[in-house]
């Protein structure tokens, strides 16, 4: 059975979507089956790995709002076992809809649920915001990635963060858990980065991972020719370090 992981931080600016998708693509080069979920509505997901979002005919908006099952909505990327659910603006408009439904924090788990086993990673991009898409996407979980960047603002949007996880896990999702915090854009010279990694060590030295992520030019450049960093240079430090992220994740999940 499919692992489902979502990757969420209210905080903009961390590298969620960028993380999600090279962890995807990642795992892809490893040999496992992987579905990236495009849930946040600017889609910068879909149009990460090369997905024209103005051709779409059929997006993640379309599964929440009851249009059609997940499965039509699926395409196959260019990349090494890699397919996406994709993402449109007009997802925007999904949350009004999910707000008005009894069981609403459950559509997302009821929709993946039928094609879970299809597929040995199911990873979700949710949005900088602890939305009820957030929520779905956290109900229908088996686990949370945390992408972050080294700086005080980041800790305190944690502990926001992991009383949300809590407060999922003791109502809708028994089995939730924070799969691991991982370290992005690590600038080891710098000593504010420093000072936090130590301030993390203190509270969270069991859920960070081994592996951080570099700032690179690389990993930024990527996205504009809609391609996984290691299908932009497989070479490179945030290639590599994305590719050992994902050991880590394989073994921790």
């Amino acid at each position: 059975m499919g692992k489902i992981i979502s990757f969420s931080n209210q905080k903009g600016g961390v590298g969620k979507t960028t993380s999600a998708v090279n962890i995807a693509a990642s795992l892809g080069v490893l040999g496992h089956k992987v579905l990236l979920v495009d849930l946040d509505p600017q889609g910068n997901a879909t149009s990460g790995v090369g997905i024209s979002k103005k051709s779409l005919k059929k997006s993640i908006h379309d599964v929440l709002v009851g249009k059609c099952a997940a499965k039509e909505t699926i395409i196959d990327t260019e990349f090494e076992n890699l397919s996406i659910i994709p993402a449109h603006i007009s997802l925007a408009g999904a949350e009004y809809n999910l707000y008005q439904g009894n069981g609403a924090e459950r559509v997302m788990k009821n929709a993946l649920d039928a094609i879970k086993d299809e597929y040995d990673y199911i990873i979700i991009d949710c949005p900088p915001s602890l939305s009820m898409l957030t929520i779905n996407a956290m109900v229908a979980s088996d686990g949370i990635i945390i992408p972050m960047k080294c700086e005080f603002y980041s800790l305190e949007g944690l502990s926001q963060l992991t009383v949300t996880i809590n407060r999922i896990k003791a109502n809708f999702n028994s089995s939730l858990n924070i799969t691991g915090i991982l370290i992005t854009m690590h600038s080891p010279r710098l000593l504010l980065s420093v000072q936090v990694m130590n301030e993390m060590k203190k509270h969270y030295a069991d859920k960070l991972f081994n592996t951080q992520i570099s700032r690179g030019v690389r990993v930024s450049e990527a996205p504009g020719f809609g391609v996984p960093v290691y299908y932009h240079d497989k070479r490179c430090k945030g290639a590599r370090e994305y590719l050992e992220a994902a050991k880590e994740i394989a073994e921790r999940i």
